[in-house]
């Protein structure tokens, strides 16, 4: 007689390929946090802020990192991030962060008053309260969606009654009329919706050159590599090595740049290096000086 055994069930078992997924998004989704913190931490040494940015950046949301995240693929750069922390008013040239914004978790509608040729029976105002974002505001514009960060969370539109939050709404709202300027949860901006900050996708096509100008320029480009070939390193070294046979060198122009233009995160940035040298790195660089000659090479400098 054969005995049956008992199927017990495993979550995910069904599906091996699902545990293996959720690690995976999982992963990226600490990356994303972990980037966007940085990102604050960054523009903090650069910047005076309320106190505290520092220790909300610290317990960051998911929800709060993707709304940073998407702000910085569109073309924020840390400079600019400075002001979205202050309440700067944001337009993006893309209308399908509306509907990602719009979190499960956290997510309510909002009254507000920016933007009011958009129907707001169809495109409500959204409300998101985070330990960065205090309070994140979002909405459509006719192109785009447009987000700014709050100071003081309002339960305007909501179906609770006012409370003492909502006073000093109001009293940021005074701020906001004798300065123009924007009262975000770590400080003031200029950036209003009427001198918003703009971020678009990027608009670049790419075109071919003319035969002239692509021969003119493949013609700069092999004297500048000619000179970095004698001037990067000793000529001895220079000839041992030398650089591989392109015959079209403007077809690598772009290729390394992303589609940021190479702008980068960092464009315009204030931001310098605090820690002091690497001992362990200075030792080695003095190592390398003391070590003898191979060959006749020289073992510093350019000859």
């Amino acid at each position: 007689m054969k005995r049956k055994h008992t199927r017990t069930f495993v979550p995910g078992a069904e599906r091996p390929g699902k545990a293996a997924s959720d690690n995976v998004h999982a992963g990226r989704a600490g990356q994303m946090r972990a980037r966007v913190r940085l990102m604050i931490e960054i523009t903090a040494r650069a910047g005076s802020y309320r106190k505290g940015l520092v220790k909300a950046a610290e317990r960051l949301s998911p929800e709060e990192a993707v709304i940073l995240d998407d702000l910085e693929r569109h073309g924020l750069q840390v400079p600019q991030l400075r002001d979205v922390l202050r309440g700067g008013h944001v337009l993006v040239d893309d209308p399908r962060l509306y509907e990602k914004w719009r979190f499960a978790k956290g997510s309510h509608p909002r009254l507000s008053s920016h933007h009011r040729d958009i129907d707001k029976t169809r495109y409500p105002d959204i409300g998101m309260r985070g330990q960065v974002v205090r309070e994140k505001l979002h909405g459509r514009t006719e192109q785009g969606t447009w987000v700014q960060l709050e100071k003081t969370p309002a339960a305007f539109g909501g179906p609770k009654l006012p409370r003492p939050s909502d006073l000093r709404h109001l009293v940021d709202y005074v701020v906001y009329k004798f300065t123009n300027s924007n009262v975000g949860p770590w400080g003031l901006s200029r950036m209003t919706e009427r001198h918003p900050l703009y971020l678009t996708p990027v608009l670049a096509v790419p075109t071919s050159l003319t035969p002239p100008i692509a021969r003119s320029l493949t013609q700069a480009l092999h004297r500048i590599e000619a000179n970095d070939d004698v001037t990067a390193v000793s000529q001895e070294l220079a000839a041992r090595f030398p650089p591989p046979d392109r015959p079209d060198l403007t077809g690598e122009l772009g290729q390394a740049l992303s589609d940021r233009g190479g702008r980068g995160l960092f464009g315009n940035s204030d931001v310098w290096v605090t820690q002091t040298p690497s001992r362990t790195a200075a030792a080695v660089l003095r190592e390398s000086r003391r070590a003898p000659a191979v060959d006749g090479w020289p073992t510093g400098g350019s000859s």
